[in-house]
C-alpha cells in the first residue's frame, strides 16, 4: 500500500495576472491620444486606455478580432481597424466603441482619420477606401496593382501619402478623390512604416534597420545610417524631433542625417507604436505586453558619454 499527499494548489498568482490591464499575452500594434486619454490597441481585440500618461490603464475588448491600426480624429474620437475589415469608432473617452463594416473584399491593413474628419483605410490590391459620414457610406479606388498598402497618412486636408510593397509610394492632391504614383523606393524596398512631416519631407523604415528620407514628396529617396540591422516598425514625431521604433526593444533618435540609438534594453521584442509625453518621456509599446517609458534627456546624456 502506498500513500501520499499534495500541497494545496495556489492560483493567486494566476488570478492576479488575469486581473491586470497589461498582459504578457498582448501584442500591441498602435497607439494614439487626444486631449484626455491615451489609447493602445492590439491582438485579440485588446484596447487599453490611460488618463494619466500611461501610469495606469483601463482594459476592454470590444471585439475578439485583432486591431491593426488606430488614429485620433479632429473631434477627439478614435477609429481603429480590425483584421476582419471593420472600422471601430470610439468616443473621446475611449469607453464606447461601434463597428462599421468596410465594403471591400480586399484585406485592409492601415487606417487614418483626415484633418477634415473623414475616415480612410488602405490595403491589398492598392485599394483605398474613404468615408465622409463616419462609416455610413464609402468610396473606393484601386490602382489595380497586386500590391499591399500598409501605411496611409494625411498631412493636410488635401495631401496624403500611402506606402507599401515593392517600394510603391502613392499620393493624392485632392483629399483622396484621386491617387497617383509619387515615386518608388530604391530596390523595391518594402516599407514597414512611414511618416511624412510635410508635403515634401518624409521617412520610411523597414528591414535591416534601413531608413530612407525624401525631401521632394517621394520622387527620390536617400538612405540614412542607423547603425542597426533590426527591422524598423514605427516612427514617433514630436517637438523634440523624430524617433524610430525597432525590433529588440530598440529606439532611435534622428541626429542630422543619421540616427542614434538611445534605448538601453535589448529584449527580443518588437516596438511598433509610441508617442511623446508632456514630461519629455517617450512611451512605446510592442510585443508580449512590452511598454517602455524612456526619459529622453537622460537617454541622450547617457548615449553621448
Amino acid at each position: 500500500m502506498m500513500t501520499g499527499c499534495e500541497a494545496p494548489l495556489n492560483l493567486e498568482a494566476v488570478r492576479g495576472q488575469s486581473q491586470q490591464a497589461v498582459k504578457r499575452t498582448d501584442f500591441y500594434q498602435a497607439m494614439a491620444r487626444n486631449d484626455e486619454v491615451i489609447v493602445l490597441s492590439g491582438n485579440n481585440g485588446v484596447v487599453l486606455a490611460s488618463v494619466d500618461n500611461g501610469k495606469t490603464w483601463r482594459r476592454q475588448t470590444p471585439t475578439p478580432d485583432s486591431f491593426l491600426a488606430l488614429d485620433v480624429c479632429p473631434d477627439n474620437s478614435f477609429i481603429a481597424l480590425t483584421f476582419s475589415n471593420e472600422i471601430w469608432h470610439g468616443d473621446a473617452s475611449a469607453e464606447n466603441w461601434t463597428a462599421h463594416a468596410l465594403p471591400s473584399q480586399e484585406q485592409m491593413m492601415t487606417a487614418d482619420c483626415a484633418p477634415d474628419g473623414s475616415w480612410w483605410a488602405a490595403g491589398s490590391f492598392t485599394t483605398i477606401q474613404g468615408s465622409a459620414d463616419q462609416g455610413e457610406t464609402w468610396t473606393e479606388i484601386s490602382l489595380n496593382e497586386d500590391v499591399i498598402l500598409n501605411n496611409l497618412q494625411f498631412v493636410d486636408s488635401d495631401k496624403a501619402f500611402a506606402t507599401g510593397e515593392y517600394g510603391l509610394v502613392l499620393t493624392t492632391e485632392d483629399g483622396g478623390a484621386n491617387w497617383d504614383y509619387a515615386g518608388y523606393l530604391p530596390n523595391d524596398f518594402y516599407a514597414h512604416t512611414s511618416h511624412f512631416r510635410s508635403r515634401s519631407e518624409g521617412w520610411v523604415g523597414g528591414l535591416n534597420g534601413f531608413i530612407y528620407h525624401t525631401t521632394d514628396g517621394g520622387e527620390s529617396w536617400e538612405k540614412s545610417p542607423t547603425g542597426i540591422n533590426a527591422p524598423i516598425f514605427g516612427f514617433v514625431p514630436g517637438p523634440s524631433g523624430l524617433y524610430a521604433l525597432a525590433d529588440n526593444a530598440t529606439i532611435l533618435q534622428q541626429a542630422d542625417q543619421s540616427w542614434q540609438k538611445i534605448s538601453t534594453s535589448d529584449q527580443p521584442l518588437y516596438l511598433r507604436s509610441g508617442l511623446l509625453l508632456p514630461n519629455q518621456q517617450l512611451l512605446a509599446a510592442g510585443g508580449r505586453g512590452l511598454l517602455l517609458n524612456l526619459d529622453i534627456p537622460s537617454a541622450l546624456s547617457a548615449s553621448t558619454e
